[in-house]
């Protein structure tokens, strides 16, 4: 079996979110279950691409309304993230340093699929199933059933993945312009309340879909801005498989990240080794609990609420508890927090921007990870926190509540209701009440959830339950 991944990141090479963490683990598990894995993403200005080698396996042209893009497939030599990773490289337009955010983002992503599909038609390469990931891969199970152009591709089994169902990649109908030529009766499987909707026309023409976990597969029928009808007609289709997390690179006896190594064994002494190092170079009091928020400062996250949480359990619990963020974002929320830990410098530190050196010292030194999230499909933080034996609190959506289980159930973390400032001060005082347990309970606690099974292994395994099932 031979699956290729067509997705917008990819874990080294290119990286927002979790999606890129998704692409970087799960096909690398794939193959060590036994099925050949690709993965197809556009050409980036990044590090990684600057330091690898990379072969040119196709060229060709596509024609994108009046303009003709010369492109060239690139393949990376030694394969080293385990799988075989392709990029889309087209002079101007894929070729650029970021991800996302420019203003013809839609015809970046128009011309990655087209370019791909062209390549896989033009070199005979006929997949046993294809794999898409969000919207911005979302036209490719439609394109290869209804453009002539790729009809060798036609009657290819189609999966996608639904990462973030708030992203759906709209465009106004005049952008139809820009697509390969398509059966144009069929117009309707593109179209969502009379625009182009790349993540309806998904989930319309695939053969199943998954969300990345069983929590979010559920909400997805009553909050997916403005799809929920659709999500709900095509349940039948659907697969909650929760996220792994690459058990290989989040490991506290190897992570080269790491100041200090441990294991779940010595987990207290390894902990307070990272915090002690951690805590010296931020100027914090590493005798106190350190609670911390890593991810992008946006309102989906609850990262607008962080601002008023922090001030206000600083001035109720002065000198009892320490905050760290690492993070980026709305510059608003940026503000708000640099004005906050000048006012609470003993007490807060703050990092603002990506850094994944960092966010590893800082899974091994923290005590607790809040996450405030009001929308979360699976959430990889908690899992990666688990890992490095610290605590999680998180508002019980999504998947945080498929992955933590309340310390009051018999479980391993502190979950609440809503994601507001109230009930999140709330979580935070249980926090301080949880810190005055004997070392003995915490140090339970903490193997327990080093213990957890959330590697990829598994969910490669689903994933891969599914290909079959469409094949057969």
């Amino acid at each position: 079996m031979h699956v290729f991944h067509f997705a917008a990141e990819c874990y080294p090479v290119a990286k927002v979110g979790g999606l890129a963490d998704v692409l970087g683990a799960l096909p690398k598990y794939q193959q060590m279950g036994g099925v050949r894995a690709s993965v197809v993403i556009p050409y980036y200005d990044k590090p990684f691409v600057q330091a690898h080698n990379w072969l040119s396996v196709y060229q060709g042209t596509i024609q994108q309304g009046s303009t003709a893009y010369p492109y060239t497939v690139l393949k990376e030599q030694a394969d080293t993230l385990g799988f075989e990773l392709y990029l889309i490289h087209i002079p101007q337009l894929l070729d650029r340093p970021e991800v996302y955010g420019y203003a013809d983002e839609g015809e970046q992503f128009l011309a990655y699929q087209h370019a791909a599909l062209q390549w896989l038609c033009a070199t005979g390469c006929r997949p046993s199933v294809i794999h898409c990931h969000d919207h911005h891969a979302g036209l490719i199970p439609f394109y290869i059933e209804y453009a002539a152009q790729f009809r060798f591709l036609k009657g290819v089994p189609t999966v996608a993945t639904v990462h973030n169902g708030q992203y759906q990649g709209w465009m106004h109908w005049h952008m139809a312009a820009l697509m390969p030529s398509f059966d144009t009766w069929r117009w309707g499987l593109l179209d969502w309340d009379g625009m182009i909707n790349p993540l309806a026309a998904l989930i319309k023409c695939c053969w199943a879909y998954t969300a990345v976990s069983s929590g979010y597969l559920a909400e997805l029928y009553t909050q997916a801005n403005g799809l929920e009808s659709l999500f709900a007609a095509e349940r039948a289709k659907s697969h909650g498989i929760v996220n792994g997390i690459d058990t290989a690179i989040w490991n506290t006896a190897t992570d080269p990240m790491l100041t200090h190594h441990f294991q779940a064994s010595s987990v207290t002494k390894g902990k307070l080794a990272n915090k002690k190092a951690f805590c010296a170079t931020y100027g914090l009091d590493s005798q106190l609990p350190l609670l911390v928020f890593i991810g992008r400062f946006a309102a989906e996250k609850g990262a607008d609420l962080l601002p008023q949480i922090i001030h206000r359990t600083l001035t109720a619990y002065m000198g009892q508890i320490n905050f760290f963020v690492l993070g980026s974002g709305d510059s608003r929320i940026e503000k708000s927090l640099q004005a906050l830990s000048e006012d609470f410098s003993q007490h807060l530190g703050l990092f603002v921007g990506y850094n994944e050196k960092l966010a590893h010292q800082i899974y091994a030194a923290a005590d607790y990870l809040l996450m405030p999230s009001r929308v979360e499909p699976c959430g990889l933080n908690q899992l990666y926190a688990m890992r490095y034996g610290t605590i999680p609190v998180v508002h019980a959506t999504g998947g945080l509540k498929d992955t933590v289980k309340d310390i009051d159930e018999d479980g391993y973390g502190l979950l609440f209701q809503e994601a507001d400032v109230e009930t999140t001060v709330a979580a935070i005082e249980r926090v301080l009440a949880l810190h005055q347990k004997t070392s003995s309970y915490k140090t339970s606690l903490r193997k327990k959830i080093m213990a957890l099974d959330f590697s990829w292994q598994k969910s490669a395994e689903k994933y891969n339950a599914v290909y079959k099932q469409l094949i057969d």
